[in-house]
């Protein structure tokens, strides 16, 4: 989740605990702030006028990790706009554990990617994780396109995953890698991760059923090979 600034504290993916969770901004038991950094200055942030900014400490209510947030200020602290927050989370998708290591490594530098929001490296690491899968379970196609369209042929996944694998996953990929410089949003790339993390499943979640459908359409010729790292 994108980390938001609510009543006084911040709401943000945690690291350790891995799930959304609340910063607070002091020791409700002590009633004492963890500490600030002040610096009184009088300037504008997203087209608002603000006197201060101020570098927050917090921690994590759940497992305790500390969290700096920076924050711009007006006289009322309750109206001060978060530009930014330390740690950021790594959105990680639960996927099969029987997924090849290094499809799970490619996935996973996609989710690093996007913790610090490379919104275009993030995209390019996803359609890279998509060729993977395929690849590794006997699509050679001679690009991306046609190995997308091979597997919904074989009904490894439905039409309708199919077009999303296409419309979002590969098109949002090449433009990263390919085509003119354009800004990527978060919005894009959230919706790529989630297809990815689909098109996974597809293919490992009823593992025995998928290779019996691969070996029809004489996919894979040793079934071993999509195990291994």
């Amino acid at each position: 989740m994108k980390p938001e600034f609510v009543a006084r504290n911040v709401r943000a993916d945690c690291p350790d605990c891995r799930v959304p969770t609340t910063f607070e901004f002091r020791d409700p038991g002590r009633r004492g702030e963890f500490g600030t950094i002040t610096i009184n200055r009088t300037h504008s942030f997203e087209n608002k006028q603000y006197t201060r900014i101020l570098y927050k400490l917090m921690r994590c209510i759940v497992c305790n990790r500390p969290g700096v947030a920076m924050l711009h200020t007006p006289a009322q602290y309750m109206q001060s706009a978060l530009e930014s927050f330390w740690p950021t989370g790594i959105p990680h998708e639960r996927i099969p554990e029987n997924v090849p290591v290094h499809i799970q490594k490619e996935l996973r530098e996609a989710e690093l990617c996007m913790s610090v929001e490379a919104w275009r490296a993030s995209a390019a690491m996803l359609r890279s994780t998509l060729e993977k899968i395929l690849i590794a379970n006997g699509y050679d196609d001679r690009n991306l396109y046609q190995k997308i369209e091979s597997a919904g042929s074989d009904g490894v996944f439905t039409s309708a995953r199919r077009q999303r694998a296409q419309d979002i996953v590969r098109t949002l990929g090449n433009d990263g890698l390919h085509e003119e410089w354009r800004e990527v949003t978060q919005d894009e790339v959230d919706a790529a991760h989630k297809y990815v993390a689909r098109v996974i499943e597809d293919f490992y979640d009823d593992r025995d059923t998928v290779l019996i459908v691969l070996g029809e359409k004489g996919r894979i010729v040793n079934p071993q090979q999509i195990t291994q790292p």
